[in-house]
Parts: structure tokens; C-alpha cells; sequence
């Protein structure tokens, strides 16, 4: 399993959110190409980068950072999400070294889309499911939709994607432990695999989600956990690898 560390962009800077609201940022570095060196020599094996100004805009705003990631880590995947809603911007970040583009909104409102761009771009394309009490949440969190997770995912299965980003959105940057039962139980339901994000407080959490790597669960994204020194990431990395 992978322990991946979410490097979240927002004017420039690295910070996080509490629960995706923009006005409560913490900002953890000025440098977030720094901040890439720093995981990657922890043992990082995949970056999680999130234009958070981007997925407000609905276009890229941090592309130029990003591309100097890409380009000082080469060796190193990078999967990019927010504000990605057409075929240029994902020809655009792949230009820009980017291994997986991560589509969410979009995704949702327009499924369709969905089926149109793995054919275009097959191998790149991970679908970022955002939710809260099984429901799926879009435009940033700021309502939830009708639609239930679980269908979604296996309708973007069919449709050729590589894996789905499942967050649950009541538990992200509050540190209050990852929502293993509902990871679990969308793992179980589809194919392809899952990456866990929202919530990861500590090694018990990585621990948690292991029992269910035979089920699809490949990865795990932290983000506040490891900035704010609750998570040793390069330990958790070692864990998480272990299994």
C-alpha cells in the first residue's frame, strides 16, 4: 500500500484545508517545491497535488508550479486534481509530467465526459469521489448531490478509469481517523482500485485500512496529519509498504 502525502496549492503556497472551506487555511510552506523534496526523500513513491485555487476557478492556477515538481522529481508519479474540466487542461498537466489527472465535479455532473476522455487519455484518468453519509458532494464540497457512491464508481469503472480517490468529506483535515468501514465497503464493490484520503491521523489508521488492501484499497493520502508532525511519514511510508 502506498502512504501518499497531498501537497494542496493555494495562491502559490502549500497549505491545508479544514473540510475544503477556503477561508480556513492553514499555510504549512511558502515553497511547495521544497515541500515536494521533503516527502520524496522521506520515501515518498506518488505525490498528491491539489490546485485548490483551481478547482474554485475551474481552471489551473498553480500549473507552473506544478510542472517545476514534475520536472525536479521525474522519477516520481504525480496525480493532480482540482479544477480539471476539459481535454486541454489534461493535455496540458500530462505535457506538464503529470502522470493522473484527477476529475471530480465534472465527473459527477457530467458523467458522460468521463467515458470521452479514457479513450482519449487511457492510463491517466483517477475519478476523485468526495462524500459524506454515502452521497456524493461537488463544486468544492458545497452541497451534496443525489447521487450514491457507490453507483457512480462502478459506472466509472465500466467506463476505463484507473482508480477512484474516495474522501470522506466530514472527516478531512479534522483528524478524526480515516472512514475505514466506508472505504471498505466501496473497495468490495468494484474493481478497480481505491486510495483512501480524508482523515489519516496516525500509524493505527494506516493499520486499519491494511486489512483491506486485498480488497482494493492501494493507497492512502495524509495531508494535515504529517505537516502538523502527528504522522511520521517516512515511518508511515515504511508501514504502509510493508503490507
Amino acid at each position: 500500500m502506498l502512504l501518499i502525502p497531498a501537497i494542496d496549492l493555494k495562491g502559490g503556497k502549500c497549505v491545508r484545508l479544514r473540510q475544503g472551506r477556503m477561508e480556513e487555511d492553514t499555510v504549512f510552506s511558502e515553497d511547495p517545491v521544497a515541500m515536494a523534496k521533503r516527502w520524496v526523500e522521506a520515501g515518498a513513491k506518488r505525490l498528491h497535488l491539489v490546485d485548490l485555487d483551481g478547482a474554485f476557478a475551474g481552471k489551473p492556477k498553480n500549473l507552473e508550479i506544478i510542472h517545476e515538481i514534475t520536472e525536479t522529481y521525474p522519477e516520481v508519479p504525480v496525480q493532480v486534481g482540482g479544477g480539471i474540466r476539459d481535454e486541454d487542461t489534461i493535455q496540458g498537466y500530462l505535457d506538464a509530467g503529470v502522470k493522473f489527472v484527477i476529475i471530480g465535479t465534472k465527473a459527477v455532473s457530467e458523467p458522460h465526459f468521463v467515458n470521452d476522455i479514457t479513450a482519449e487519455f487511457p492510463g491517466h484518468i483517477i475519478i476523485g469521489l468526495d462524500a459524506k453519509d454515502g452521497k456524493v458532494a461537488i463544486n468544492g464540497w458545497s452541497k451534496l448531490s443525489r447521487h450514491d457512491v457507490i453507483d457512480m464508481a462502478l459506472k466509472f469503472e465500466a467506463d476505463g478509469v484507473e482508480a477512484i480517490v474516495y474522501t470522506d468529506i466530514s472527516r478531512d483535515g479534522m483528524m478524526t481517523g480515516v472512514n475505514v468501514e466506508a472505504t471498505a465497503k466501496l473497495a468490495r464493490a468494484i474493481h478497480i482500485p481505491v486510495i483512501a484520503s480524508g482523515g489519516i491521523r496516525n500509524l493505527d489508521d494506516i493499520r486499519a485500512l491494511e486489512k483491506y488492501v486485498d480488497d482494493g484499497v492501494i493507497g492512502a493520502i495524509t495531508g494535515r496529519a504529517i505537516y502538523e508532525g502527528n504522522l511520521d511519514f517516512a515511518e508511515g511510508a515504511r508501514l504502509a509498504e510493508s503490507f
